[in-house]
């Protein structure tokens, strides 16, 4: 600390300093600096538990396909289009059949732990879905072969709101051309 005094007399002025004593711990020596910027330091490292790192993060979109050959009362089922982002990529987001048709979502909820839907109903014909993803990441991104189930989970198929078929099924992923 310097201190600055000037002699009565006029003319000139001395500097004093303040010398600290060597015992005293360093956020007292250079004051409330020291602890502030330590302090913002930790606070601007540390991740919050709101933030997701890159490995967290969970995004399934593209396509799911039966893995090996669907039951006979799922023969006409094609897919599942997942396409939040709407990528002209990938296919538009519903159920697709052998036919081209497709079964936009009517109620969707996509979380890895659990993934539901329930499309329109097309010439009375609707479907419903409740399962789960088997792994986490974004998909698009990682290397994934057309062996290795994705998502597993249970296939309603309704015809005039009625149940007509039901079957536990495993996927795998396809993630566009």
């Amino acid at each position: 600390m310097v201190k600055e005094d000037f002699s009565r007399n006029g003319a000139t002025a001395r500097r004093r300093t303040k010398k600290s004593h060597p015992n005293v711990a360093p956020w007292r020596r250079g004051g409330r600096n020291f602890f502030f910027v330590t302090l913002l330091l930790l606070f601007c490292m540390a991740p919050s538990n709101g933030q997701r790192t890159k490995s967290q993060r969970f995004d399934p979109d593209g396509s799911f396909w039966v893995k090996g050959e669907p039951p006979n009362d799922f023969s006409d089922f094609s897919g599942i289009n997942l396409n939040a982002k709407r990528s002209r990529q990938l296919s538009q987001p519903g159920l697709e059949t052998n036919n081209g048709r497709r079964y936009r979502f009517k109620i969707l909820n996509v979380k890895r732990e659990r993934f539901t839907f329930t499309t329109e109903t097309i010439a009375g014909i609707s479907y419903s879905f409740s399962g789960r993803f088997l792994k986490g990441g974004v998909y698009a991104s990682e290397i994934l072969d057309d062996e290795t189930p994705v998502l597993e989970g249970t296939l309603t198929k309704f015809r005039d709101g009625k149940q007509v078929a039901e079957a536990k099924l495993k996927f795998v992923y396809f993630g566009g051309t």
